[in-house]
């Protein structure tokens, strides 16, 4: 399907993570389909993809269960606290062996036919070895992601990144292992000191440029994701086209959580996740979603700050 045939102010975006407390806010800004992610622990549990209007979980899951995340312990070689943090990079190997050991476990438990006593949490697991289930690794540093393409290679799990900071640096080794990124805001300064300034902005592009699968996301704490439109905006005025940056944020998500059956584009026999912009709705100055659709639902785009702006 070619996306280039569509007017590029029409389109669902799907933002990769969202919090409860704001969803009128960044459905108002064209946001209809969210990732939810557990958090804590190294292995925090399964995601699962919700629309955002709905009267109970059970009509807003779109695919639960779709994802396991392994937050991965940092491996960065320095520290600001402590000169010498071998220690804090040995716990973290520790960490690192023992997932894999697990996920080692796991795979011997799934080769057996049958088992008298069922073990919960490789049950939990089951999906990501027959590729019904994502593997998301959060990391952001070379070593890390390397780590990352090490488990997807071993088990041959569907693999994702997120975060990837450093994602541009191997490329072209991410796309030779089939591994994707989910790329965070791009309105944020770099990791690490040596380099450049305005690399958060350039990332998309490259990774666009090596034929890298990528998203973005944007998990700004104070935007609370409502600025997604805007951060794949930015990496336009850095070498991506607009239909690029719109495909990032619509058609390679739903690639990414396995929903690009159902949406992503606008076609026969997919979803109506459809938004309506009167202008650019990449553009920061002038976005303005008039029309929302899920599931061809027109849906409210009131939120309580436009009610305080009407108010005073």
């Amino acid at each position: 399907y070619e996306l280039g045939d569509l007017n590029p102010n029409v389109r669902a975006l799907v933002a990769y993570n969202t919090d409860s407390k704001i969803i009128n806010t960044v459905r108002s800004n064209g946001i209809l389909l969210a990732n939810i992610i557990p958090d804590g622990g190294i292995i925090s549990g399964s995601s699962s993809i919700m629309q955002l209007d709905a009267w109970n979980w059970q009509d807003a899951a779109y695919k639960a269960d779709q994802g396991i995340h392994f937050n991965m312990p940092s491996l960065a070689r320095f520290s600001f606290l402590n000169k010498d943090n071998s220690y804090v990079l040995a716990n973290a190997m520790k960490d690192i062996d023992e997932v894999r050991t697990f996920v080692r476990e796991a795979k011997v438990y799934f080769n057996e036919p049958s088992h008298i006593h069922t073990n919960l949490k490789f049950e939990a697991v089951k999906g990501l070895f027959d590729q019904s289930k994502t593997f998301f690794v959060h990391c952001k540093l070379v070593n890390e992601m390397m780590i990352a393409t090490d488990f997807a290679r071993e088990f041959a799990f569907k693999t994702a990144i997120l975060g990837g900071a450093d994602s541009w640096k191997i490329a072209d080794y991410l796309k030779q292992n089939n591994i994707a990124v989910v790329l965070a805001e791009t309105h944020s300064l770099p990791i690490l000191a040596d380099d450049d300034v305005d690399q958060p902005y350039k990332t998309p592009y490259l990774l666009q440029k090596a034929g890298v699968l990528y998203t973005i996301t944007d998990n700004d704490g104070n935007s609370r994701y409502r600025n997604l439109p805007f951060n794949a905006g930015t990496a336009v005025a850095y070498g991506l086209t607009k239909e690029q940056a719109l495909q990032a944020i619509t058609l390679n998500a739903a690639k990414i959580l396995g929903i690009d059956d159902r949406t992503g584009t606008i076609e026969k026999g997919k979803d109506a996740n459809i938004l309506v912009s009167d202008v650019d709705i990449l553009d920061m100055k002038s976005s303005n979603v008039t029309l929302a659709f899920i599931q061809g639902r027109q849906i409210n785009l009131d939120n309580k700050q436009k009610e305080l702006y009407e108010k005073y």
